[in-house]
């Protein structure tokens, strides 16, 4: 039996020790089967990983049950980690040498009022702190980790380094307690250093050399020191209610008379003096009941944080508040406010002698005059004469008062080394680093000991505590805001196992903390507020990299969803039109001049959707759809590109494109206008192709969207260039020493590549990675790569030369005024160009200001170009048939069934009749390009709204063509509904006179423009 009970638990063990093994170093996932990308991870610290990256549940399994097989760290529970430590740090500098002045100078009733009022916020929040505690795991970081969880890291961080701070001021105050104490004993005894204030200062910076040794030698060292502090504390608090019951003659001339009602009556009422108010001793009394969380401040160090800090905080809070209650009746019912410690002060007139000290022998009348040193007003250590055994009450005093700092020191740095972890404030990383088992910050222990000895060297009590009172008020008024927060969110992930909270009663908490901070000190307050709120804006300035599924981002969901449902039950106005764009852009970094333009024009006014169209001929990847949805996301990001990424699968462009524009979008917030590049290369491209690019385009104004086609002479694609390494993540990026580099599209530029944004192959659906060569690039890849970056530049002085030759309800007037009011285009002016006639050149600018005027768009100039219907000059006319001769059908060369036959499979083919048919509407094409090179070859940008004459039958690519000379040029085609026109007159150009009179835009107040 022996022999089998001893193979037994060696099976146990070995299957213990395989299980942990396997958690440890073969990371899994539980619905996905091996998860190979665990094996790039970042190395986790041992509450969480870098950069807000948190472990997953098996790894959390693994972390503790390694731990636990090597004897590893040490855990505490509820009594040792929380209750214990929450009563220490609560039963404070204030328990023994303030609460009797409290006393006196608020009275008993005031004084209960006191307590009862720091016990309410303190409740609240205790309440607030357990249910955020047991939603879900807790890691190190007390009050900072349940704040940022919550809230996010913009409330979480800010909050963070101001309550790290005020824990190593707490230090200073609790060590300063101390040294009063230790000094006056040294006075009694005629054995001062120099003089009281720099006395306290020498012993003050000694104390904290000692309690930094403590803490420095570890978590287990501190905590049975802790215990030793708890004994003497409860020992001396004891020994003071049991001296308050046995009276001795000589301590009545120090104002110690034992229980009396006269001196219950006397100091029920408040006595202020010296300018202090109500407030200002709550001031002085609340940082007594600020350590509520110092069990939650260690929370990577407990064993079950879920469960011991809630039983331990709200314990500690009931039995401290009770101590503090019971401390201050009794002191204000045996002891009278002021006593000289004569004995020869007996009452001799009766008369005059109304206190309750006449009643009991004694007239104190003296002490209205000042100069007493006895009594709870005067006397700091009066606990000490009531007690049964003086030394002791000294000894509690050092024990509240160094269990206090040592707690308080302690907490400081492991709530920096969690914010630090989390790389909040990228210049304070050097603090993350842990040593030893228990992962101890030492570094962050030298940092709070330098704070805390700065303070000590004030060396005034009432000073320090109003300081880190609004600090820690401004803490808990976060963590009570964080429930309100998630419960208002709705989120299915807030589920609290604590069912004893409330919304409102959090947020009564909240306000209650904000009150109190500015009725204790307004200015303080104020700068409080103001230092949360420069470190807000800072964090939420950088936005780190993180992601904790905070209340913040359920709320969001919640309001857009809100909102979304609202506006879609509104009828569309066009007052309201933006130029919601579907940008075909394919990759995000391969064409970035598209994606610049169209955010120049759209950030923060309307909605811009990347649309990536991605051509497959067999069965789909969407699991690397997934994974290239993540780095194009990350990219607009990094690049601070307010925009969408919207992926599909198709097996042309048009497909896809048909798609987007019926599918993208949820209510209002759906594209109105498609985005596309020019197609530079459709006379050497794949026609099909080419066919595909056109009926997009007449797909998009079927479904009446606006169109814009943006070319640029170099190009837009930089897909094919290597080094457009972007897309990849920090962890996915190739180390330096590696010249692998990845392509967005994979192989080198095609024939259309650059006419169709989306098309990628069926074998490149995703980035690649190939190896780079030294090279040098070419340079039309020097100058395309130039002209990427020409929209992400200011642009100099110019101007954005808008060419108004059709109706088209005001877009193509709405975007240029949209660009300058941006401030890279702010030095640009709008120059406008429509058509007319020679002899009405006056009439029609001055038709046209007043137009512009009344839509209230600045420009700085307007063109009428009589000369646009001049028949173009003859060697354009030759270079556009040579341009075209290649795709006509020349039906007059072969037979009327070969003819056919041939239009059949190749639609594309220009006939003869066609090109007769369009003669009048190619000329004018022909000129218009004259114009432009005439007129706009300096302009930063030209906006030309484009015909209507784009029909299903006029297929003729070469007319694309047209603008193929300038520096940019952006082509416009929009009706937004409402805007009311002439419509026996939309061409603006052809000056022909309808219905009598002559074509003047008619301007509608209601038109976007």
């Amino acid at each position: 039996n022996l022999s089998a009970h001893k193979f037994r638990s060696f099976s146990s063990k070995f299957l213990r020790l395989i299980s942990v093994f396997w958690l440890k170093f073969i990371p899994f996932s539980i619905n996905n089967g091996p998860d190979t990308s665990s094996y790039q991870r970042t190395e986790p610290f041992e509450d969480g990983l870098v950069n807000g990256e948190e472990p997953s549940a098996a790894e959390e399994a693994a972390a503790l049950m390694a731990k636990e097989a090597k004897g590893g760290a040490v855990k505490f529970g509820w009594v040792k980690g929380v209750l214990v430590r929450c009563m220490l740090n609560i039963w404070g500098v204030m328990l023994f040498i303030r609460m009797s002045w409290i006393v006196g100078q608020a009275g008993i009733g005031l004084t209960i009022a006191i307590i009862l009022m720091a016990t309410l916020v303190t409740t609240i929040t205790g309440l607030s702190t357990s249910a955020i505690a047991t939603n879900g795991f807790v890691r190190g970081g007390g009050a900072y980790y349940l704040i940022s969880r919550s809230l996010g890291p913009e409330f979480g961080g800010s909050i963070g380094l101001i309550f790290a701070f005020a824990n190593a001021v707490a230090v200073a105050m609790y060590v300063v307690g101390f040294a009063e104490t230790v000094v006056e004993m040294l006075s009694d005894v005629d054995a001062l250093m120099t003089d009281e204030l720099n006395d306290i200062r020498i012993v003050g910076t000694l104390t904290v050399i000692l309690l930094l040794g403590i803490s420095v030698a570890g978590m287990e060292w501190e905590a049975k020191a802790q215990i030793v502090l708890l004994v003497i504390l409860l020992a001396a608090i004891a020994n003071y209610f049991l001296g308050s019951f046995i009276p001795v003659d000589n301590k009545e001339p120090k104002g110690f008379f034992g229980y009396h009602t006269a001196i219950l009556f006397e100091n029920f009422g408040p006595d202020f003096r010296e300018e202090e108010t109500f407030f200002s001793v709550f001031a002085i009394f609340f940082p007594a009941a600020t350590g509520i969380l110092a069990g939650a401040n260690i929370s990577g160090d407990l064993a079950d944080p879920q469960s011991a800090i809630p039983k331990g905080t709200l314990l500690a809070i009931l039995i401290t508040g009770f101590t503090y209650v019971a401390v201050a009746f009794s002191a204000g019912s045996c002891i009278v406010r002021d006593a000289t410690g004569d004995h020869n002060d007996t009452v001799s007139d009766t008369v005059n002698c109304t206190d309750a000290a006449c009643t009991l022998g004694y007239d104190f009348s003296i002490c209205k005059e000042g100069g007493c040193q006895y009594g709870l007003m005067n006397d700091f250590q009066v606990m000490s004469l009531v007690s049964y055994f003086g030394p002791l009450i000294t000894a509690g005093i050092f024990s509240a008062t160094l269990s206090s700092a040592l707690a308080s020191l302690v907490s400081a740095p492991k709530v920096f080394q969690a914010l630090c972890k989390d790389n909040i404030y990228p210049g304070l990383g050097i603090f993350a680093k842990g040593y030893g088992k228990n992962n101890e910050p030492l570094r962050g222990y030298v940092l709070t000991f330098c704070i805390g000895l700065a303070f000590i060297l004030i060396a005034e009590l009432n000073i320090i505590a109003p300081i880190i009172s609004n600090f820690f008020l401004a803490s808990y008024a976060l963590i009570n805001f964080s429930v309100f927060h998630a419960s208002l969110a709705n989120s299915p992930g807030w589920r609290p196992s604590f069912k004893y909270y409330n919304m409102w009663v959090s947020l009564a908490g909240a306000v209650l903390c904000c009150v109190v901070m500015f009725v204790i000190n307004w200015w303080a307050a104020l700068v409080t507020l103001l230092i949360i709120l420069a470190l807000y804006i800072y964090v939420g300035y950088k936005k780190p990299d993180v992601n904790w599924g905070s209340s913040t981002q359920a709320l969001i969901y919640n309001q857009a969803l809100t909102h979304c449902l609202n506006l879609s039950s509104v009828e569309d106005h066009v007052k309201n039109f933006r130029p919601q764009c579907l940008v075909l852009a394919g990759y995000p970094n391969s064409r970035p001049a598209l994606l610049q333009l169209v955010h120049s024009f759209t950030k923060n006014v309307s909605l811009m959707v990347c649309g990536h169209v991605r051509t497959v001929s067999r069965r789909p990847n969407f699991k690397d759809l997934s994974q290239d949805y993540v780095r194009c996301r990350r990219w607009l990001i990094k690049k601070r590109i307010k925009a969408f990424y919207s992926p599909v699968f198709a097996d042309n462009l048009r497909h896809g494109a048909q798609l987007l524009l019926q599918a993208v979008g949820l209510g209002r917030l759906k594209p109105n206008t498609l985005v596309m590049g020019f197609k530079t290369n459709w006379s050497d491209g794949n026609m099909r192709d080419l066919e595909n690019y056109i009926n997009t385009i007449h797909d998009a104004f079927d479904l009446q969207f606006g169109v814009v086609i943006l070319r640029l002479m170099d190009g837009l694609d930089i897909s094919h260039i290597p080094g457009q390494d972007e897309l990849l993540s920090p962890s996915e990026k190739p180390p330096k020493e590696s010249k692998d580099v990845l392509i967005s599209v994979g192989p080198a530029k095609d024939s259309d590549s650059d006419s169709c944004p989306s098309k990628t192959h069926s074998n490149q659906s995703s980035p690649l990675i190939i190896r780079e060569t030294k090279s040098p690039l070419s340079l039309t890849d020097q100058r395309l790569l130039e002209s990427s970056q020409m929209f992400k530049k200011k642009q100099g002085k110019g101007t954005i030369d808008v060419w108004w030759l059709f109706d088209d309800g005001g877009l193509t007037l709405l975007i240029p005024y949209l660009l300058t009011n941006r401030s890279k285009w702010a030095d640009c002016r709008i120059r406008v160009f429509i058509g007319g006639k020679i002899n009405r050149i006056d009439h029609d600018r001055r038709a046209m200001a007043t137009l512009l005027s009344r839509f209230r768009i600045d420009f700085s100039d307007i063109n009428v170009l009589g000369d646009i219907n001049v028949k173009p000059k003859k060697h354009n006319k030759l270079s556009f048939k040579e341009l075209i001769e290649p795709y006509r059908l020349k039906e007059d060369d072969m037979e009327q069934e070969a003819a056919e036959r041939l239009k059949a499979q190749e639609p594309w083919r220009i006939t003869d009749n066609e090109l007769e048919l369009y003669k009048a509407k190619t000329n004018r094409q022909i000129r218009l390009n004259e114009l432009l090179k005439e007129h706009s070859s300096s302009a930063k940008l030209i906006v030309v709204s484009s015909s209507d004459w784009l029909q299903r039958d006029g297929k003729a690519p070469p007319l694309c063509l047209l603008t193929n000379h300038n520096p940019g040029t952006l082509k416009t085609r929009r009706r937004p509904p409402g805007c009311r026109t002439v419509p026996q007159a939309r061409d603006v150009g052809t000056g022909r006179r309808q219905r009598g009179r002559g074509y003047v835009p008619r301007p509608n107040p209601q038109c976007p423009s």
